[in-house]
């Protein structure tokens, strides 16, 4: 067993590996769930999304970590810390994709709240930012229960099409709002 980096008493998350790649698949090329995408990703897309994540552990010593659900050892999604640029500013996000027979049940809200404390806790960051597309109202759910607000909105260019996304964001070192969680 990898490794794990944060836990509850539910799930824990620890790094991909080269063994993920078909639970990822299962995600990543879901055309409902890739839909914030505006399209499911190829085997090539998907080995390219995994092998950034692999870098981002070497360089950062973070990244998405895979959702496990200790009950089971399943692996149910992927949430984590990685860098995304907002308009030529390199942002601090917590990202999260989960396996859409997982939904519903919590798995976005609690490992995210997991990764709201790691960058506090462990990267000192003074805050974070969840980046949401402006219909994707569970994401956008997730960002408010852990204390976010929308403090940005942009165009993200999807193949030549402009998408509307929020940046939600909380203040780490005076934060004052109770998560919801």
């Amino acid at each position: 067993m990898m490794k794990k980096i944060v836990e509850t008493e539910r799930l824990y998350l620890r790094e991909l590996s080269e063994d993920d790649f078909e639970e990822l698949c299962a995600i990543l090329q879901d055309e409902e769930t890739m839909y914030a995408y505006e399209a499911p990703f190829t085997d090539e897309k998907v080995n390219e999304w995994l092998n950034w994540n692999l870098a981002s552990y070497q360089k950062n010593s973070f990244g998405l970590w895979a959702i496990i659900d200790k009950n089971e050892e399943k692996f149910v999604g992927q949430c984590g810390i990685v860098y995304s640029d907002v308009e030529g500013k390199n942002l601090l996000e917590i990202g999260y994709l989960v396996n859409k027979k997982y939904w519903r049940q919590g798995y976005a809200s609690e490992a995210s709240a997991l990764c709201l404390d790691y960058a506090k806790n462990i990267l000192k960051t003074p805050k974070i930012c969840s980046i949401i597309r402006d219909t994707n109202i569970a994401s956008q759910t997730v960002a408010e229960k852990n204390g976010m607000t929308i403090v940005q909105e942009f165009h993200k260019d999807y193949s030549g099409l402009p998408v509307k996304h929020y940046v939600y964001s909380v203040d780490l070192v005076n934060e004052l709002v109770k998560r919801k969680w």
